[in-house]
Formats: structure tokens, C-alpha cells, sequence
């Protein structure tokens, strides 16, 4: 029996292609849901289209770019719901996603975030980069998921099933409204990527649930608003690594963990180098300094409470890039 209010939300910068490619399966299969589109001043024609071919979509509009976080913000605190669905618009929807998102907060009181299987949209045996089947951070905040370490995407064969995990992708993720606005929704100085990954982690500090629901399933484009070759996102991923580490490591990890964070990083830019990617090296280095600008700002964030258990792995660049470990092992 459905007896929770679910409100699936789709952010939306100047996507009416997408828009036009995805939302048609997700209104078809997602009948027990309500569905708005938050648009962050697209200046393409994605409003009036969505007006015009989808009149049971309800529309928030905003009056300037937000980004993802606090454009997710803004509009949440508008909708009433007891669980929000935050889904990217080039995610395409399966029939019946949603009846074992319902079964499990029906069945599981405490349950708090959750998130589907993120398989490949263009290879649909394939996870998919952006969440898998679940994510974890290792001890220096790397984050990677079961079905896809750094750039090795597994096959999908079933072989991940149901469980507890650390952060869930913001791709497809679905939390309960109450613990959003407990949480403070996602932190918009991040404006973009590794949000999903800081709101999990505030969650787990706070003793909330993070699960993996295998039998639901999404496909997902991928760089459907931002491409993975932009500089613009590495900034954005090696800047919000470090925000979310500085916020949510325990106090006496905070230093050691982000000072061998950041010599990783600089071996990285080097690596950009020496691959003709100047711009991702600026990217890199660019992203430290906003990170010593922000440090203060970031670390008064810091909840009461953080957990020292927060990684399974010590270190997966040591793993994969030396023991060539590129499957998940718990």
C-alpha cells in the first residue's frame, strides 16, 4: 500500500532537448508521483515547451542560474511532500521504478535517503559513472561506487544487491523531506558536484540511513548540462572534495587527511600536464586556492557530531592505480 507523498524534481538550465527525450517515460511511468520542473533561468525555449507538452507538470521558475544545490534549495522549500526525488533531467525512467522506493519507506520507518541502479544510458548492460550501485569515499575523501572505481565501469550482472551505503547519487536520489530541511538542504557555496556527496555525510553524522535499492532502475546520459572534459568540473570536484572533507572529518583527521589530499591533487595537475590538459592543471590549482579562501567558511559548517568510521578503503588510488584493484571489495 502506498501511503507516502513522493515529489519527483527536475532541475532544469537550458535542456529542452532533454526535456523532450526524458520526460515523457518518466510521466508514463511514474503515475503515483507528482512531478515539477524547476528551471534556472534557461534563456532556451524549455519552458514554454514543458508548459505546452507536459500542462500536468507543475513549474518552479527561478529568476537566476542558481546551480544545482541551492536551485535544488530553493524550490524544495515550495514543495510539500514527505519525500523529495531529486532526478537529473537525462535520466531515463523504467516501468514500475518507483513501487520498490515506495515498498522500502513503507517497510523501513528510520529509512532516509535512497538510491536506485544507475546504469549507462548509451550501454544499458553498463553501470553508469554518476552513482552505480551505490557510493563510498575512501580515507582521503576519493569517491567511488560499486560498479564503477575512478574511470572502470563494471557490467552490470546483478552482482550488487540491496544494502547500506555512504553517499547516493545526485543523479536519482530520494530523501525524505523532514531530514532535507534538518539537514539544510544541499550547501549551495558548492554550486555544483560533490553536493550529493557533503548532504550523505551530514546525514551519516547524524545517524541517518543511506541505501541502495537494486530492484529500481534508471539510465543515465551523463554530462547532459556539463561535459566531463570541462575544465569548469574539475575545479568544481577537486574545490568541493576538499569542502566536504574539511566539514565532516573528525577533528583530529582534519589536517592530515586534506594536507595528503592536496599532494594527490597537485600530482594529479601534473598528470593533466603532462596529458596537453593546461587548463585542468589551472583547474586544480585554481580549486586549491578558493579551498584556502573558504577553509574558515567551510569548517564553521561542521556539525556536532562526526563519525570515525567513515571509510571502508584506506586508499583506492593505492588500490586501483597500484594494486590494479578495479572491482569493489568491502
Amino acid at each position: 500500500m502506498i501511503d507516502i507523498d513522493i515529489a519527483l524534481v527536475v532541475l532544469n538550465w537550458n535542456g529542452k532537448n532533454l526535456l523532450e527525450q526524458f520526460l515523457p517515460t518518466l510521466i508514463e511511468y511514474s503515475p503515483e508521483a507528482s512531478i515539477y520542473l524547476v528551471d534556472n533561468f534557461s534563456t532556451d525555449s524549455s519552458v514554454s515547451f514543458v508548459k505546452k507538452k507536459f500542462p500536468e507538470i507543475s513549474i518552479i521558475q527561478h529568476n537566476q542560474n542558481f546551480g544545482f544545490a541551492e536551485g535544488y534549495n530553493k524550490a524544495l522549500s515550495l514543495i510539500d511532500a514527505d519525500v523529495y526525488g531529486l532526478i537529473n533531467s537525462d535520466v531515463e525512467v523504467t516501468p514500475f521504478w518507483l513501487q520498490p522506493i515506495f515498498k522500502f519507506y513503507n517497510n523501513n520507518q528510520n529509512a532516509s535517503i535512497l538510491q536506485p541502479k544507475i546504469l549507462d544510458f548509451n550501454h544499458k548492460s553498463y553501470f553508469e559513472y554518476a552513482g552505480a550501485a551505490g557510493g563510498f569515499i575512501d580515507k582521503y575523501g576519493y569517491a567511488y561506487c560499486r560498479g564503477r572505481i575512478f574511470k572502470h565501469i563494471e557490467e552490470d550482472k546483478d552482482q550488487y544487491g540491496s544494502s547500506s551505503i555512504f553517499w547516493a547519487s545526485g543523479a536519482c536520489l530520494f530523501i525524505k523531506s523532514k531530514d532535507y530541511k534538518n539537514l539544510g538542504g544541499l550547501d549551495s557555496d558548492f554550486f555544483a558536484h560533490y553536493e550529493e556527496i557533503d548532504l550523505c555525510w551530514r546525514a551519516k553524522n547524524n545517524n541517518l540511513s543511506v541505501d541502495y535499492i537494486s530492484t529500481s532502475q534508471v539510465y543515465h546520459l551523463g554530462g547532459g548540462t556539463l561535459d566531463t572534459q570541462n575544465p569548469f568540473k574539475t575545479y568544481l570536484n577537486f574545490r568541493n572534495s576538499l569542502f566536504t572533507l574539511i566539514k565532516n572529518l573528525p577533528e583530529k583527521k582534519i589536517f592530515p587527511v586534506i594536507f595528503s589530499r592536496m599532494l594527490f591533487d597537485g600530482i594529479a595537475a601534473l598528470f593533466f600536464l603532462a596529458k596537453g590538459k593546461p587548463l585542468h592543471t589551472w583547474s586544480v590549482l585554481k580549486a586549491h586556492l578558493q579551498f584556502y579562501i573558504y577553509a574558515t567558511r567551510m569548517y564553521n559548517k561542521r556539525g556536532e557530531h562526526q563519525h570515525l568510521n567513515y571509510y571502508q578503503t584506506r586508499s583506492m588510488v593505492w588500490n586501483a592505480f597500484i594494486k590494479k584493484q578495479n572491482r569493489f571489495k568491502p
